[in-house]
C-alpha cells in the first residue's frame, strides 16, 4: 500500500511547542507598565517644576526701554543704572573705555583745528553783525596764522590717528553719509577684548584689549603724552575761547570735560574714572541689552534695560522690543533747543523729541507700559541761558517769555505734558523728572525712585507679592 504524501515535517522528529504562563506574563507587563508610568510621571513633574521656575523668572523680569533721539543721554543713563546696581561690571569695563576717551579727545582737537581754519580764512568776508563782533574781539591778538600753523604741524600725528582708532573701535561698522565717528553695536566690548582660546566670545572682566586695538591705543597714548602741552595750549588759546563763546566753534558736549582734563588723561597709567565713563561719547547702533539684579522688599528682580540707537534711521529697530516692555524711559534733551538733527538740518531737536514722544504715547504696543519722561541735560540748558543764548531765536513760539531757567524749563515741561494728555491712548500716569545725567547723586536718587515705581507697577500687574 502506497504511502500518502505527508507534511514536510511528517518524517522528522515531533516539534515540542513551548508553553507560556499567562499569569507570569501579566505580572511582567504590569511591572513594566508601572515603571514606565513612574518615569513618565517623574518627567512630567520635572517639566512642570521647570515651567513654574521659568514662569516665575519671567514674572520677575522687568523689561525697560530707553528711548529718545541720538545724543539724548540714553547710554549715560544706562551707565548710571549700572553704577548703582552693578558697579563691579562697570569697574571691569574701565580699561575698555580708555581708547574711547582718547578718540573723544582726538576728535575734539581735529574739530577745533578745522573750525579755526574756516573761521580765520572767512572772517574778513563775513559782513554779518556777529562776524564783525568776532573780528573785533580777535583783532588785539594780531595775525594768528603762523602761530596756529605751528600748532597744527605739531598736532598732525595725533589728529591723523582718529580714523584708525575709530575703525578699530567700530569693528568694521560702516555708516553711510560720510560721517566720522565711533559707531558701535551691542557687545562692542567684545571687539576690544581678547578671546579665550577655549571660548568663542569675549571674557568680561579681563580688562584687556584685543591686539589690534591695544596697538592703536598704545600709539594714541604715547602720541597724546608727547603733545599734551600743545593740546592744552590750543584749548586755552584766547582765539579759541572767543570763537567758542561766540558759538563759531561747536564741539561735542563731552569735549570741554576731556580737554580740561588733558594733563590727567595724558598719563602712561591712565585708567578712566567714573566721571570719564559718564562723559565719554559713543554712538550706539542697533539695540544693546544690559541686565541688572535689583532687590526690593526682600525679592530679587531681573532688570533688562535696552539702550537703543536714536538716530532716525535706526528707530525701526525699536519696534520688536515694544510688545512686552514693562516700562519706557523717554529722554528729551531740552538743552538742544538751539540744535538741529544731523540727519535733517531743518528739524529742531526739541521739535523732533516732541514728535517722537507723540509717537510713543500713541503706540498701541506700548499702551500697558509704565511711562517715565526725563527732561535731560538741564545743566547744559542753564549754561546756555546764562551765556545769553535766546530761546526765541530758535523756537519762535517761546515769544517774549523771560529767558530764565525756571521759565524755559517749565515751558518745555508743559509742552511734553500737553502731548501726553492729547495723544496717550491708555491715559496712564506720566512721571516727569528734570535730570542731568552727569550729576551722580541727583541722578541716582531719581534712579531709585523710578526703579521702585516701575517694579511696584510690575508687581501690581503680574500679581507678584
Amino acid at each position: 500500500m502506497t504511502k500518502r504524501p505527508g507534511h514536510a515535517h511528517s518524517t522528522s522528529e515531533p516539534i515540542l511547542m513551548q508553553t507560556f504562563d499567562a499569569a507570569n506574563i501579566d505580572k511582567e507587563y504590569q511591572f513594566y507598565d508601572e515603571e514606565a508610568a513612574r518615569v513618565s510621571q517623574k518627567i512630567d513633574e520635572e517639566l512642570k517644576r521647570d515651567w513654574v521656575r521659568r514662569k516665575d523668572a519671567q514674572r520677575r523680569q522687568v523689561k525697560v526701554m530707553l528711548l529718545g533721539q541720538a545724543e539724548s543721554g540714553k547710554s549715560t543713563l544706562q551707565k548710571q543704572f549700572q553704577l548703582y546696581y552693578a558697579q563691579h561690571a562697570l569697574d571691569h569695563e574701565r580699561p575698555l573705555w580708555r581708547p574711547v576717551v582718547y578718540f573723544n579727545i582726538l576728535k575734539a582737537v581735529r574739530m577745533i583745528l578745522d573750525e579755526l581754519d574756516h573761521e580765520l580764512n572767512n572772517l574778513s568776508i563775513d559782513d554779518s553783525l556777529e562776524g564783525q563782533a568776532v573780528a573785533h574781539s580777535l583783532a588785539p591778538l594780531g595775525d594768528l596764522s603762523e602761530e596756529f600753523s605751528g600748532l597744527r604741524t605739531k598736532l598732525v600725528p595725533l589728529v591723523a590717528m582718529e580714523d584708525s582708532l575709530a575703525s578699530e573701535l567700530s569693528g568694521g561698522v560702516a555708516v553711510t553719509g560720510g560721517r566720522t565717528g565711533v559707531y558701535v553695536r551691542a557687545g562692542w566690548q567684545a571687539l576690544v577684548t581678547p578671546l579665550s582660546p577655549n571660548r568663542s566670545r569675549a571674557l568680561p572682566g579681563t580688562g584687556g584689549l584685543s591686539p589690534a586695538v591695544a596697538q592703536v591705543t598704545s600709539l594714541a597714548s604715547r602720541t597724546l603724552i608727547s603733545v599734551q602741552n600743545e593740546v592744552d595750549e590750543l584749548w586755552k588759546h584766547p582765539a579759541v575761547r572767543i570763537l567758542l563763546n561766540n558759538r563759531r566753534i561747536r564741539l561735542d558736549e563731552s569735549a570741554p570735560f576731556f580737554l580740561d582734563s588733558i594733563k590727567r588723561v595724558a598719563q602712561p597709567d591712565y585708567l578712566p574714572s567714573t566721571a570719564d565713563l559718564l562723559n565719554v561719547r559713543l554712538q550706539t547702533l542697533g539695540v544693546a541689552e544690559h541686565s541688572f539684579d535689583i532687590e526690593l522688599c526682600g525679592s530679587r528682580y531681573n532688570w533688562l534695560m535696552y539702550d537703543v540707537g536714536g538716530a532716525r534711521g535706526q528707530r525701526h529697530a525699536w519696534v520688536p522690543y515694544f510688545d512686552d516692555a514693562t516700562a519706557i524711559i523717554f529722554l528729551a534733551p531740552i538743552s538742544a533747543f538751539d540744535q538741529y538733527l544731523e540727519e535733517d538740518p531743518r528739524t529742531n531737536r526739541v521739535d523732533d523729541s516732541l514728535q517722537l514722544f507723540t509717537a510713543i504715547c500713541s503706540n498701541k504696543l506700548l499702551k500697558n507700559s509704565h511711562l517715565v519722561l526725563m527732561l535731560n541735560k538741564t545743566d547744559l540748558l542753564r549754561k546756555k541761558l546764562e551765556a545769553g543764548v535766546k530761546v526765541r531765536k530758535y523756537i519762535t513760539s517761546y515769544g517774549d517769555r523771560p529767558n530764565t531757567y525756571a521759565d524755559v524749563s517749565e515751558y518745555f515741561r508743559a509742552h511734553f505734558i500737553q502731548v501726553h494728555r492729547r495723544h496717550d491712548i491708555s491715559r496712564r500716569a506720566l512721571y516727569v523728572h528734570f535730570t542731568s545725567m552727569l550729576d551722580i547723586r541727583a541722578t541716582q536718587d531719581i534712579i531709585v525712585n523710578v526703579g521702585e515705581a516701575i517694579i511696584r507697577s510690575h508687581i501690581a500687574k503680574t500679581g507678584l507679592a
